[in-house]
């Protein structure tokens, strides 16, 4: 290999910064220099020195970061197959700089020796200027442009790359929804150079035209989000007298409660205009997993990381499909395999029933779909749905041969609401989700009836006329 590439860092701020070996080779008119951009003080200085090529006009050309990157190489990979280059980079070379790693692949392809000169990064220039040390808590380091989901800020964090207004206020939006509505954060400008500026503000306050190259945000706050979540609830599980008091029986019934709630919110929700009530309910019925997992996690069992990550396998392990070489392009391909995948589970024990593992604490609609389903995949069911619609009409039948009659009655009703659900089961329609819609209606309309004056004063005809007439006001 031959000794014809430098990739060189140039520190965080001005020319006086940067590395005296550093400097004296980027001097060295025996090398050609490429910076990667001239928006840096030390980068600007190089060029009133001596001749230096910009990579600036491939920024304005490109139509992504990864072409501009993939140009980048290209032009620097070119000039040192030509003669010895250097191509030199604002802060260090080793953080926040992607082009680097894929010019010294691309250098090694090319039979070329490429040396990296290290150099102060701009988060050395950072944590000095914001006063924090590393080791002290752990750091957290992001780039803007990706951040990840879910965002966890769960210890001292800084975020980079924060070059336009569009990105610097979209970054502070994805922050306020994760952390407390008073958290603040320190915005740090050029650190390191000359103009360096440190604000410290909280985060709704903090104005985007601020954004620039050298711009990054500094956070050292309470969690908030998932992880202020999981901790609020073990300190409440530690401190609150009720929440101590509670065992993994005792919760059951809140749990219970807040999914109905929940899918009461779904219900609700059909037209998509009350998700703020569907938020909540969620919220709700993740309190209680969390709830369980604290309870779990005192006793020694399990916390909610290893539930997290237990339910992480199951789903990588049943979705070969996703995530292995398995193929299924059908939802009941999917089905099929998941089915197949959880049997497998079990050690390969052969269950004693097909209706094995249906909960018989299920809501009863529910509960009757789901058996439904499973007599259905041996064939046990109806092919089309005018047939389910025939089996209704005689379960009506029945039902009226029965009145009259104690010993049937109940059963009979329980005959009907069963072909009731296997007709909604046929229609792809949820039993339970479509019984609630029209309780949730009948409800409106008869406290629009009594909105309307006292209905015991009223005949069988009278309050028939009342109820039309509020349907047609809808």
């Amino acid at each position: 290999m031959t000794a014809s590439l430098i990739v060189a860092g140039l520190g965080p701020g001005a020319w006086n910064r940067v590395d005296p070996t550093t400097q004296q080779a980027l001097l060295d008119e025996a090398h050609s220099v490429i910076v990667r951009t001239l928006e840096h003080p030390a980068a600007a200085e190089l060029a009133r020195r001596r001749s230096v090529t910009s990579c600036d006009d491939l920024y304005l050309s490109g139509e992504s970061f990864e072409d501009v990157y993939r140009a980048i190489t290209e032009r620097v990979i070119a000039s040192a197959q030509r003669g010895a280059t250097i191509y030199a980079v604002p802060g260090s070379p080793f953080i926040g700089e992607f082009t680097v790693g894929r010019i010294k692949v691309a250098a090694g392809a090319a039979g070329l020796e490429c040396r990296v000169m290290a150099a102060e990064s701009f988060l050395d220039a950072l944590l000095t200027a914001v006063g924090y040390d590393p080791l002290d808590r752990g750091l957290r380091v992001l780039n803007a442009h990706d951040l990840p989901t879910p965002l966890l800020i769960d210890s001292p964090t800084v975020i980079a790359h924060l070059d336009q207004p569009v990105v610097l206020a979209n970054t502070l939006a994805a922050l306020q929804r994760v952390l407390p509505e008073e958290t603040q954060a320190t915005i740090v400008v050029e650190a390191g150079g000359d103009g360096q500026l440190l604000l410290q503000e909280t985060l709704d306050k903090i104005d985007p035209v601020l954004a620039g190259l050298r711009t990054s945000l500094f956070i050292d706050a309470e969690p908030g989000g998932l992880v202020g979540l999981v901790q609020t609830m073990w300190r409440l599980r530690n401190e609150c007298p009720w929440d101590r008091r509670q065992t993994h029986e005792s919760l059951v019934k809140n749990l219970v409660e807040e999914s109905f709630e929940l899918i009461e919110a779904i219900a609700a929700n059909v037209d998509g205009t009350q998700y703020g009530a569907l938020e909540d309910e969620l919220g709700d019925v993740l309190l209680q997993v969390l709830f369980h997992a604290a309870i779990a996690r005192q006793e020694g069992a399990f916390d909610i990381e290893d539930v997290a990550e237990n339910l992480r396998q199951k789903l990588v392990r049943r979705h070969p499909h996703v995530f292995g070489s398995v193929s299924a392009d059908t939802a009941e391909e999917v089905k099929a395999n998941w089915d197949r995948i959880k049997e497998g589970e079990k050690g390969g024990a052969v269950a004693a029933s097909l209706l094995e593992g249906v909960p018989v604490g299920m809501p009863g609609l529910e509960r009757a779909a789901k058996l439904q389903r499973r007599a259905a995949e041996v064939g046990f069911d109806w092919s089309e749905v005018p047939g389910v619609i025939e089996k209704l009409r005689e379960e009506v039948g029945e039902l009226e041969q029965a009145i009259g009659d104690p010993s049937r009655i109940d059963d009979e009703i329980g005959d009907l609401l069963f072909t009731v659900v296997n007709v909604a089961r046929h229609l792809t329609v949820d039993p339970e989700i479509a019984l609630r819609r029209t309780i949730d209606r009948f409800s409106k309309r008869f406290r629009a009836m009594e909105a309307m004056g006292p209905l015991d004063v009223l005949t069988a005809a009278e309050l028939d006329e009342r109820w039309e007439k509020v349907k047609s006001y809808e």
